[in-house]
C-alpha cells in the first residue's frame, strides 16, 4: 500500500523543523543557503522563512560577506529572545537551575533552596528577570526517580525527600511556563547522545554513578522509557553479594548496596582511604580498590547487557567522570567475563553537569516545537 502523500501543513512542518535544525546547527544562513541545503524550492523557502520571521523564531542578524546587498544577502538566524527557559537539576540535597534564551545559550546559573519550595520559585523568576526575561517559555526538571510520560508526575521510589515533589508541583502552580519533568539519569543519555561520548552511536546504555544507582536505554537512536518510566531503575535489581533483595520501595538489597555512594565509600574505608570518594575512584586508593570496584559495577552491566545488547556501556555521573578510562577498561574486562555478548565500555566526559545539559537541550527542542505550533 503506497502511504498517502503528506498534507501542506505536515509538509511546512517537516519543512519548517529541519530549517531550524539547520540554523541550530551551522549558524546564520541565507535564503539561498536554505534552499541548497533543504533542497527545497525558491518560492518554498520564502515561504518558509516569511512565516518563521513572523512568528519570531528567526530574524535577520546580518548579511553575507557577499559583494551583492539586499534581500538575498540577508542572514536568518534563531530569535534567540523569542523566548527564555530554564533547566533545573534536582538532587536529594540541591537544586541547580539554568537560564537559557531559546537557543539554549545558558544566560545565568544559580542554586535553588531545597528547603522553601515557595522561595525556590521566587528566586528562579528573580534569575529569569535580570537576563531579561518577564517570563519562561519551557521548564525542564530533572530529578530522581519515575517520572510518568504521560502525565509527568514524578513518584518517589526510593525514599527520596517530599520537596522534590513539592517543588514541581510549586512550579506547576506559580509558573505560566510549560513544566516539563524527566529523570535525571534519562537527561544526562540526551546529553551523552548528543555532547558526549555516544555522540557516534545508536545504541547504548548510560550507567549513572554517583549518590544513587541508575540507568538510561537508548536503542536505535531513542530513549527507551518504558510503560510507566521505570525502565533503568537498575538500583533495584537483585545481584549477589548484597545482604538481602530489593523490595517496592527500598534498593537498599539491590545493585544500589554495592555500586551507590554509601557502598563505595564503605569499600573505600576498608582500604584504609580517608579522603573524597571520588579521589579514590580516580585511583588514589589503587589498583586492588578499582579491580573490586570494576567487579561490582560489572555484575549490573552484565545484567542489563544480556537483556539489551546495547553493544556499549557508558559510565556517567561523578564517579564514571572521576574513573575515567581506567576504570571504564577494567569494567569491560570484567564485563567480558560474564557475557558474551561483546559490549564497550566507555566513560563520561560530562559527569555531574550532564543533566543540566540533557534538560537545556531537551527543554530547547521542546519549546522549539510548541512555539512552531503556536505560529
Amino acid at each position: 500500500m503506497v502511504p498517502a502523500p503528506a498534507s501542506p501543513s505536515t509538509a511546512r512542518a517537516i519543512n519548517d523543523r529541519l530549517a531550524l535544525r539547520l540554523l541550530q546547527d551551522q549558524g546564520p544562513l541565507t535564503a539561498a543557503q536554505l534552499k541548497t541545503l533543504t533542497g527545497l524550492s525558491r518560492p518554498s523557502v520564502a515561504d518558509l522563512v516569511e512565516r518563521l520571521a513572523a512568528a519570531g523564531i528567526i530574524e535577520v542578524v546580518g548579511e553575507s560577506g557577499v559583494q551583492q546587498r539586499g534581500p538575498n544577502a540577508r542572514l536568518y538566524g534563531i530569535g534567540a529572545r523569542r523566548a527564555f527557559l530554564a533547566a533545573i537539576d534536582v538532587r536529594t540535597d540541591s537544586a541547580t537551575a539554568v537560564v537559557t534564551d531559546l537557543l539554549g545559550r545558558p544566560l545565568t546559573r544559580t542554586s535553588l533552596p531545597v528547603d522553601a519550595p515557595e522561595t525556590a520559585v521566587a528566586e528562579l523568576r528573580q534569575a529569569a528577570c535580570e537576563v531579561g526575561a518577564a517570563e519562561l517559555h519551557t521548564v525542564t526538571v530533572g530529578a530522581p526517580g519515575l517520572a510518568s510520560p504521560v502525565t509527568g508526575e514524578l513518584r518517589d521510589t526510593s525514599g527520596l525527600p517530599a520537596w522534590h515533589r513539592e517543588l514541581v508541583a510549586t512550579l506547576q502552580r506559580d509558573l505560566s511556563a510549560r513544566i516539563l519533568v524527566e529523570n535525571e539519569t534519562n537527561l544526562a543519555a540526551v546529553a551523552e547522545q548528543r555532547r558526549g561520548v555516544a555522540r557516534n552511536l545508536d545504541s547504548f546504555v548510560l550507567l549513572w554513578l554517583g549518590t544513587g544507582v541508575s540507568a538510561a536505554v537508548v536503542l536505535d537512536g531513542r530513549l527507551r522509557k518504558g510503560a510507566s518510566g521505570g525502565a533503568g531503575e537498575i538500583g533495584f535489581l537483585p545481584v549477589p553479594g548484597t545482604s538481602g533483595l530489593p523490595s517496592a520501595t527500598d534498593c537498599g538489597g539491590g545493585f544500589q548496596a554495592l555500586a551507590g555512594r554509601e557502598a563505595v565509600a564503605s569499600l573505600v574505608a576498608e582500604h584504609g582511604f580517608v579522603g573524597p570518594v571520588e579521589e579514590a575512584v580516580a585511583g588514589a586508593v589503587g589498583e586492588t580498590f578499582l579491580e573490586v570496584l570494576a567487579e561490582r559495577l560489572a555484575l549490573g552491566a552484565a545484567a542489563v547487557v544480556a537483556v539489551l545488547d546495547p553493544g556499549c556501556v557508558v559510565l556517567g555521573g561523578e564517579f564514571g567522570l572521576a574513573g575515567g578510562p581506567a576504570l571504564a577498561a577494567r569494567v569491560a574486562a570484567c564485563l567480558s567475563t560474564l557475557t558474551p555478548v561483546l559490549t564497550e565500555v566507555r566513560a563520561t566526559t560530562l559527569g555531574g553537569d550532564a543533566v543540566l545539559e540533557g534538560a537545556r537541550l531537551s527543554g530547547r527542542d521542546a519549546a522549539r516545537e510548541a512555539l512552531l505550533g503556536e505560529g
